[in-house]
């Protein structure tokens, strides 16, 4: 039935059917959680050979000579630099390898530029007033989160089918020194499962920001994340900007925390050797190095990127049915009701739905209420106000995939009482 064009008698009849439903699911007293992006028992179990890699009698000492139980080697050991390199396309030189957190090293990244000129002749971050930065939306909450706790006012872009609208980026940018950077996630971002195009790629690499001091940063969390057998190609950002000389632009991010241990995984950044100085300046004084026991036990396991293809290979054959159940559900169940539109990913962590506009926080809320729990309506825009109150982000990595198949009958029972609701205005 789409419930857009029926009679109001037959939607009324719709309606009290969904409310029995509902109220039957509320019944079974359930608790299932689809709301972040957490890998489940299945993909750690994945990894546990990693921690058979380093023992008591393992040698520690690395290629180069240097004994990871002792002090030094601020930006990481060269095999872990090597591999990390390979994923972002730089020199080893470029990448400084840190703890377990990607997150970590974006907001130490912002609060260095917060209190120290990236730039020589430009001021500390905090010096601007009115500072902003740029928003693709919907994007990652946390991105989001940590530019609102330094008070810069968060500008959001519309993202496209191709990544954030290129034509809005380059007008604000280019026309704006109080802007001083864009959040984004290229390759199966969240939520959207969206792969920057090769044309917007190069017109980042092409950008000619009215501040010297304005940076990409670019997050690439999923880049080895595919879970069908039509994966995505981003290209190379770094690659283009040698092109353009902008190679001071962007400032890149991964991690291992969903390819072998959230809590325990390892993460690096790369950038120019400008911007390099910068931020190790800043490193030097807080940390005299990260955990190499880590990053030895990881560039053994792994060897190099080829490595971790493979094993992303093992982390594919679990979360593909997991994608499957969840447009499998709203495919069957939402797509004649002419309420809602979906993603259809390639890779990442997420599927992304818009639910009718307007009903985006009840359904959150009904979802709650029956026992289910999604990431809360908003949270994909700055400040967590979503102007159409549509976008609601799937999470399917988590739960086991009979609770994740439950879960999706209630969140699309709720998705259509919700609508119904709203156009019947009850």
């Amino acid at each position: 039935m789409n419930y857009v064009n029926c009679n109001k008698e037959d939607l009324e009849k719709e309606y009290a059917a969904l409310v029995a439903k509902y109220e039957e699911v509320k019944g079974k007293g359930l608790k299932l959680n689809m709301a972040r992006g957490k890998p489940g028992e299945d993909q750690l179990n994945l990894s546990r050979p990693l921690l058979d890699v380093i023992n008591s009698s393992t040698d520690c000492i690395t290629a180069h000579g240097a004994d990871c139980r002792n002090y030094g080697e601020l930006a990481g050991i060269d095999e872990c630099k090597n591999f990390f390199a390979e994923i972002f396309d730089v020199d080893p030189s470029d990448v400084m390898v840190g703890g377990n957190s990607s997150l970590n090293m974006m907001f130490d990244t912002i609060a260095g530029f917060m209190t120290k000129p990236v730039v020589e002749g430009c001021k500390p971050w905090y010096e601007v007033k009115n500072r902003k930065f740029l928003c693709p939306a919907p994007g990652y909450d946390r991105h989001f989160a940590i530019t609102e706790y330094f008070d810069f006012d968060l500008i959001p872009v519309p993202m496209t089918e191709n990544g954030p609208d290129m034509d809005v980026v380059e007008k604000l940018v280019e026309n704006d020194d109080s802007i001083k950077g864009i959040w984004c996630v290229p390759k199966y971002s969240n939520p959207l499962g969206i792969t920057f195009s090769d044309e917007t790629v190069k017109r980042f690499a092409a950008l000619k920001p009215a501040a010297k001091d304005f940076r990409i940063m670019w997050d690439n969390a999923y880049c080895v994340h595919d879970v069908t057998d039509t994966p995505d190609e981003l290209l190379s950002l770094m690659a283009e900007c040698r092109k353009t000389g902008n190679v001071d632009l962007p400032i890149m991010f991964t991690s291992t925390s969903k390819i072998t241990f959230p809590g325990s995984g390892v993460a690096a950044m790369a950038a120019s050797d400008n911007n390099m100085k910068v931020i190790k300046n800043r490193y030097q004084y807080q940390v005299i190095s990260y955990d190499k026991m880590n990053m030895l036990r990881h560039a053994r396991f792994f060897g190099d990127l080829n490595g971790v293809k493979e094993h992303m290979k093992l982390h594919k054959a679990v979360l593909k049915p997991k994608f499957e159940i969840v447009l499998n559900a709203l495919e069957s169940q939402l797509k004649e009701t002419g309420t809602a539109d979906w993603t259809n990913p390639n890779g990442g962590y997420f599927v992304s739905v818009d639910v009718l506009e307007g009903t985006a926080k009840e359904v959150v809320r009904l979802c709650k209420e029956a026992g289910v729990v999604l990431t809360g309506a908003g949270a994909t825009y700055p400040y967590g106000k979503d102007p159409k109150d549509s976008n609601i982000r799937i999470a399917p990595s988590f739960p086991p995939n009979d609770e994740l198949k439950e879960a999706m009958d209630v969140f699309c029972i709720c998705a259509k009482l919700a609508a119904c609701a709203k156009i019947l205005n009850k």
